[in-house]
Parts: structure tokens; C-alpha cells; sequence
């Protein structure tokens, strides 16, 4: 396990600026609870700073993962966001969409938020911009990117994508063969 490289953290923050905007500070500068960003395998890691000093008495081989992982990076270099960093990304989001429970499933399902769908939505989401999806009662279920801008939303048919689903978190059901070998 090991620090981002400069190049690495620049791929990484601008990832996540998509989603969480100028709150990658509070992400970075928590001085009761700090944490860092560390990789192994290919795979970014968000960990307290206290356990990321105790994981360097461990052997690299003989550590699997450590803290929350945001991401790996592709073999091109791009970095992808997974669902595990839901969590982080919800607690400091920038732009918000609510689906109502008859639109909780089809979601979950690995479909896109449709207009239909849509409890409420924050009122300054431009288009192609990072969402993350709530149930009407809070709960994060993903994140995606806006189709639209939310006054553009507003004249939708029922019909029409509102968001383009990217991660959900049934994804550890579906997925639940591939993410085990």
C-alpha cells in the first residue's frame, strides 16, 4: 500500500469533484478525524490516517484492503468510481435526486432514473453533472450523471431519463459471482 503519486491524486480528485465539488476539502482537511488516500493493487483507498500507519507494519501481498475503497484506476489510466465509495460521495454531495419508492427497484435494477421516477431533485443540477440517488427516506441507493439540467427536467415526458445510472447498490447482488473469485 501506497501514497497517490501527484498524477494519481489529480485523476482522483477531479473524478470526484464531479460528484462532491468544492467538498473535497472537508474530505482532505478533517483535522478531528483525518484521512488518506492510499493504493494497492491498482485500487484507491480512503483510510484513517491512524489505521494507514498501523497497515505499514503488514506485508503488501499478505493485505487485501484497507478502509474504503473509491476506485481503481484502468489500465489506461482512467479512474472509475465503485459503489463502495457511495458512502463518502453521499455524506458530501453536491447535487441530489430523490426517486420515489415505485422507482426504488427498476433503479436498483440497473435501469436509469426516469421522470416518472423523480421525487425531488435539487434545483441547480446542470447537465452532465455527478449526482448521487436517494430513496424518498434518505437512503443512498447510487449515483449517476444528470441527462438534463433540472429546469430542463422540469418539461420531460414521464418517460424520459432523467439520470443515467452509473453504480447502484444492487450491484453486490448482481455482480455477486464475479466479486468473490
Amino acid at each position: 500500500m501506497r501514497q497517490l503519486t501527484e498524477e494519481e491524486t489529480r485523476v482522483v480528485f477531479e473524478k470526484l469533484a464531479g460528484y462532491i465539488g468544492r467538498n473535497i476539502a472537508n474530505l482532505v482537511d478533517n483535522k478531528e478525524n483525518p484521512h488518506v488516500f492510499r493504493l494497492q493493487k491498482d485500487r484507491v483507498y480512503f483510510v484513517p490516517e491512524n489505521v494507514a500507519k498501523l497497515a505499514t507494519s503488514v506485508a503488501r501481498p499478505n493485505l487485501m484492503s484497507l478502509g474504503i475503497c473509491l476506485g481503481k484506476f484502468t489500465k489506461t489510466g482512467k479512474f472509475r468510481l465503485h459503489i463502495t465509495a457511495l458512502s463518502v460521495l453521499a455524506q458530501h454531495a453536491k447535487y441530489k435526486i430523490w426517486i420515489k419508492p415505485n422507482g426504488e427497484m427498476p433503479f436498483l435494477y440497473g435501469n436509469h432514473v426516469l421522470k416518472a421516477h423523480v421525487g425531488k431533485m435539487s434545483d441547480d443540477i446542470p447537465e452532465h453533472a455527478g449526482v448521487i440517488v436517494f430513496s424518498m427516506k434518505d437512503i443512498p441507493l447510487g449515483f449517476g450523471v444528470s441527462a438534463k439540467s433540472t429546469s430542463e427536467s422540469r418539461n420531460l415526458q414521464p418517460t424520459a431519463i432523467v439520470a443515467f445510472r452509473q453504480a447502484d447498490i444492487g450491484e453486490y447482488l448482481r455482480d455477486e459471482d464475479t466479486l468473490f473469485t
